[in-house]
């Protein structure tokens, strides 16, 4: 059995889960979420936790039990708090701003790239180098923080370019001058 598909899901003030058939659907402050679990694995709601239950113990339910647990705190914890990914710009005359609801992005090439975020994800840009990514699905959100980034990489010479908060970037040495 999945030890991530133990543990209870606790369910925090403000938050109701219905369960129908194989339809798992939670709403709360910030929205509602549904999702539709595996045949072979239940999901009980006992008071205020959920459980989810797996009768079968080859590989493939116990990795089912344990996803299926997972994307199910995350919709409780998204309908409850929401999810946010920030991203940062580096380089000289990179730049972002907010026209309506689309994201207009100056990186560098002949033309700004616009783009508009599906429904359900809200984008903040509360300076110029940085992009904040909100919304209730964990996924979605994740998913356009990525395809922004993807808009320019960073460069691993100079590191310019989009990047999460907080990563990383290994830079490589440029060309070394000749010694004679």
């Amino acid at each position: 059995m999945s030890r991530i598909g133990k543990k209870p899901i606790e369910i925090p003030q403000g938050v109701s889960v219905e369960i129908q058939n194989k339809l798992v659907k939670v709403s709360g402050p910030k929205g509602a979420l549904a999702m539709e679990i595996h045949p072979d694995i239940d999901v009980k709601l006992e008071g205020n936790t959920l459980i989810v239950v797996n009768s079968f113990t080859d590989k493939f339910h116990r990795a089912i039990h344990g996803t299926t647990r997972a994307l199910l705190a995350n919709m409780v914890k998204g309908v409850s708090e929401g999810f946010e990914v920030e991203l940062e710009i580096v380089g000289v005359g990179y730049r972002a701003r907010m026209e309506g609801k689309k994201l207009i992005l100056s990186l560098g090439y002949s033309h700004p790239i616009e783009y508009e975020p599906p429904e359900g994800v809200t984008i903040e840009v509360p300076e110029q180098q940085r992009i904040i990514v909100k919304g209730i699905d964990k996924r979605l959100v994740g998913q356009v923080a990525a395809i922004i980034r993807s808009f320019r990489e960073p460069d691993s010479y100079k590191g310019k370019g989009i990047r999460y908060k907080g990563e990383e970037i290994k830079l490589k040495p440029g060309k070394a001058a000749k010694t004679a």
